[in-house]
């Protein structure tokens, strides 16, 4: 299932991998194959102290595309961004509190089943948009907000589970 407009080289997969393989038994490609490309990881956070809920905002990082829901320069992406998180199996378990409820490593963490509209399923990466869930043409740069007024910027998330 190759898509020329996806980012993520989703080509010589083996055949709906994320039902049988363990995260920690996925090769980086298969690992890298289950984002979805909703763009929802890459929006600044606020966090309560007092209860650790985490809230989204619509600013985005400074290396955010806002029209492919991509990082502009991800493999790079730490020179630019050195708080920027890297995912990984064994990172996953402490970051679940703030990934987004639709998202492939958490859904799967948790025993889920991905949706419908994950690329990995659908065929095609414009899917995530098609189904409402992505954040694509809807966020703005964090440089343009000063971040004492990120908080008039909350959203709920988009849960795309029709």
């Amino acid at each position: 299932m190759t898509d020329a407009s996806d980012p993520i080289d989703r080509s010589g997969l083996r055949p709906r991998y994320w039902e049988t393989v363990p995260l920690n038994r996925m090769t980086q490609k298969e690992w890298e194959a289950l984002c979805d490309g909703c763009g929802k990881c890459c929006l600044n956070k606020l966090e309560d102290e007092d209860t650790g809920e985490v809230a989204l905002t619509r600013i985005a990082c400074r290396l955010f595309d806002d029209s492919t829901c991509r990082c502009a320069n991800y493999d790079i992406r730490h020179q630019f961004v050195p708080e920027c998180i890297s995912l990984s199996p064994k990172t996953i378990e402490k970051s679940l509190y703030w990934l987004p409820e639709t998202c492939a490593y958490k859904l799967l963490w948790t025993g889920q089943p991905l949706f419908d509209w994950h690329p990995l399923i659908s065929g095609t990466p414009d899917s995530v948009h098609a189904a409402g869930v992505s954040v694509q043409n809807a966020t703005l740069p964090e440089f343009e907000i000063p971040e004492d007024e990120w908080e008039e910027h909350l959203i709920e998330e988009p849960l795309g589970c029709d």
